[in-house]
């Protein structure tokens, strides 16, 4: 397997589930396909989007060897955070023997806050495996605030973090202070919050995207004006999806999810319990978003920016 560059843009997609909230294969094989269709660098499963809180450990072996089956070369990138270090070991080495191209870890909360306890976490996953490691600064969904010399000093003591999934707002300040401290060529960014940041997290250095926004097509468009130099094109087109980006970030995964069914990827937007899926009223704003962002366009085929 030829290493990943972890730059670019790294979708992180839904895991699909029919109305009886049981794990859909077939959809699942549909969007990973479709994300080698459009040019993806690289494809993220099981991360928060994907509801990996809500899968049993058989089901997140389903996905990932459907993943990687359907992925034709293209690398697959899976979440295997748990609060247990153990078991975070384990789940990364169920997906590097299935054939992932990386793992994606984060830290969970803790009672008493320790950096020196999630500098071992990291540590004790990298020495489980031999693949790389994205490591997630996400404090919205962990409630955990890596400080800067932590982050720099996972970089310097463990090689194998290869890419710093850089979420903790706002984006921009933190992006560049990694940059002006760990060694240049050392480890990627990719930053994420559904590119919310976008523009300022490219201007700020970031190698790219790796998050949910549903038209991963938008943050390519984003990814290649920049490395062009085409910085008026950037602000077009991240002043354009703006709307669509806001709207798409409110809690929970049930926006998102919907529009994966109305793209034909998904065949249904279930959301597993104790979550909500998508309500009418919603599911109306929506439409109206979509149709002011995208008027007559047609979503279920790749969108041409």
């Amino acid at each position: 397997m030829a290493p990943v560059s972890f730059k670019g843009v790294f979708p992180i997609v839904i895991t699909p589930f029919d109305d009886n909230e049981n794990i859909d294969l077939e959809s699942f094989d549909r969007i990973i396909r479709f994300m080698g269709s459009i040019g993806a660098d690289g494809v993220t499963i099981l991360g928060v989007l994907g509801e990996s809180n809500r899968l049993t450990d058989k089901e997140r072996e389903a996905l990932t060897q459907t993943a990687v089956a359907a992925s034709d070369g293209l690398p697959i990138i899976v979440g295997t955070s748990h609060p247990g270090t153990r078991a975070t070991c384990d789940l990364s080495q169920m997906a590097e023997a299935l054939g992932a191209a990386g793992v994606m870890v984060t830290p969970s909360r803790e009672a008493v806050p320790n950096p020196e306890r999630i500098f071992e976490y990291f540590q004790r996953v990298a020495q489980a495996i031999s693949i790389p490691i994205v490591a997630q600064d996400h404090p919205a969904s962990t409630q955990v605030h890596m400080a800067l010399p932590l982050v720099l000093r996972l970089l310097d003591e463990i090689p194998q973090i290869a890419c710093i999934k850089q979420e903790a707002t706002p984006t921009p300040p933190k992006t560049r202070a990694l940059i002006a401290q760990m060694p240049t060529g050392r480890a990627t960014i990719l930053t994420g919050l559904g590119a919310l940041y976008g523009q300022y997290d490219l201007a700020s250095g970031a190698d790219g995207f790796m998050t949910g926004f549903a038209f991963p097509e938008v943050l390519q468009a984003l990814v290649r004006a920049h490395n062009a130099g085409q910085h008026e094109r950037v602000h077009n087109i991240y002043q354009r999806f703006l709307p669509l980006i806001v709207f798409e970030q409110q809690p929970g995964v049930a926006v998102r999810k919907e529009i994966f069914r109305l793209r034909g990827l998904a065949q249904s937007s279930q959301v597993r319990h104790p979550a909500t899926s998508i309500d009418a009223d919603t599911a109306v704003q929506l439409q109206a978003v979509l149709q002011t962002t995208l008027p007559d366009t047609d979503i279920t085929q790749p969108i041409s920016i």
